[in-house]
C-alpha cells in the first residue's frame, strides 16, 4: 500500500495524471486536459460521460490511477453502457453485462507505455540448433535504448532499463567489479581492457542482453538478461523455449536496500514478461550461500526449486513464473 493516496501520477510519455477524489466521485486529468469523471456506486465505478471513442484511454488511465494506489486491489469493477469491442480484444476489460471489470493480472501484461523499445514480443519463432545440441527459437535483434519505464508510486522514483553501452559505461561496469562486495560473489575483478572484452563477447552473443538499471535516470545496477535453453542452466531444469534468466549486480551503495531491490526486481522481471508473451519462467542461479539475495527473491515470489552444482559454485535455482508474478503482482 502506498503511505498515502497519489495526489498526481508520471507517466513514461512524459504526461501526467492527476485526480481530484472527494469520495463520491472521482476525477481524472491528463496534465490540464479533463479525462473521465466516474461516481462511485458500493465497489462499482460508473464513468459519466465517456463516449465510446475515448474509453481505451480513459479506462486504461483509470486502472493504472486505482492500482497504483492500492497494490492489493485486484478489479476495478465498472458499470457501462455502450462498451467498445477492441477493449475486450486488447484484455484490458473482461466480462458483460452489469459484471465489467479490468482485472489487475491482465492489466499489468498490457505493455502500454511501460515497454519502450520492441524486443522479441512478436519475432516470429523459427527453431534452430545450438552449439551445444539443443533447439531453441531464433531469438530477435536486442533492443538498443532504452526498453522499460516506469514510475515506482511506492517509492517516488522512477525506475528504468536501458542497454549497456560499451562506450559510455565502460568505467563504470570496471568500478562495480573492482568493489569487494560485487567481487565477492561476480569474481570478475579486472582493468578495463579485460572488461571491454567481456562486454563484447555479450554484444556478439545472441543469448545475452546486458542492461543498465536507473532510478531516476542515475545508472545504479547492472543485468545480464539470458535465453536460458542456449545457456549453460538449461541441463539442470527443464527450461522452456522462451524462458529467461537474469544475473543482478547493483553497483551503486546509495541505492541498496529491500525496499529498492524491491523495485528493480520487480521491474527487471516485468519487462521480461512483457519482452515476449511466450516466456514462461524467469529463473536466476544465485550463490546458494548468498542468503540475502535469495530472501529477496523469494519475498518478490520467486522460489526456490533446488540447490545444484556448477563448475564453479553451489547454486539455488530460483524460479518465477508467469501466472505467479501477475496474479500476485504488487507493482505500483
Amino acid at each position: 500500500m502506498t503511505s498515502k493516496p497519489l495526489a498526481s501520477l508520471p507517466l513514461p510519455s512524459g504526461q501526467r495524471l492527476v485526480a481530484r477524489d472527494d469520495g463520491a466521485s472521482l476525477a481524472l486529468h491528463l496534465d490540464e486536459r479533463a479525462l473521465l469523471r466516474v461516481r462511485r456506486q458500493g465497489e462499482e465505478l460508473m464513468p459519466l460521460e465517456l463516449v465510446v471513442e475515448e474509453q481505451a484511454e480513459a479506462l486504461w488511465a483509470l486502472a493504472y490511477w486505482c492500482f497504483a494506489n492500492d497494490p492489493q486491489l485486484q478489479t476495478v469493477r465498472l458499470q457501462l453502457g455502450q462498451v467498445d469491442p477492441t477493449l475486450f480484444a486488447s484484455g484490458l476489460l473482461v466480462g458483460k453485462g452489469d459484471s465489467l471489470r479490468i482485472e489487475r493480472a491482465l492489466f499489468w501484461q498490457l505493455p502500454a507505455s511501460f515497454l519502450r523499445n520492441i524486443g522479441s514480443v512478436g519475432y516470429p519463432q523459427q527453431m534452430v540448433m545450438h552449439d551445444s545440441g539443443r533447439r531453441h527459437p531464433r531469438r530477435a535483434p536486442k533492443p538498443v535504448g532504452e526498453v522499460y519505464r516506469r514510475f515506482d508510486a511506492r517509492l517516488g522514483a522512477w525506475i528504468s532499463l536501458r542497454s549497456l553501452d560499451i562506450d559510455s559505461d565502460l568505467e563504470r561496469f570496471n568500478r562495480w567489479q573492482n568493489s569487494a562486495r560485487v567481487a565477492a560473489f561476480w569474481q570478475e575483478e579486472g582493468d578495463l581492457a579485460k572488461h571491454r572484452r567481456y562486454l563484447e563477447e555479450l554484444a556478439a552473443d545472441p543469448r545475452v542482453l546486458t542492461l543498465i538499471g536507473c532510478f531516476d535516470d542515475e545508472p545504479f545496477a547492472y543485468y545480464e538478461a539470458y535465453w536460458a535453453k542456449e545457456d549453460r542452466i538449461a541441463p539442470f531444469y527443464d527450461a522452456g523455449d522462451y524462458d529467461r534468466g537474469i544475473h543482478m549486480l547493483v553497483g551503486e551503495e546509495g541505492h541498496r536496500g529491500p525496499h529498492k531491490v524491491a523495485s528493480w526486481l520487480s521491474a527487471l522481471t516485468h519487462y521480461l514478461f512483457l519482452d515476449d508473451p511466450r516466456t514462461q519462467r524467469v529463473v536466476a542461479e544465485p550463490r546458494a550461500d548468498n542468503a540475502r539475495m535469495i530472501g529477496h527473491m523469494q519475498a518478490q515470489g520467486y522460489h526456490k526449486l533446488k540447490e545444484f552444482d556448477f563448475p564453479h559454485k553451489r547454486a539455488a535455482l530460483m524460479v518465477q513464473s508467469r501466472e505467479v508474478f501477475f496474479d500476485h503482482c504488487s507493482l505500483a
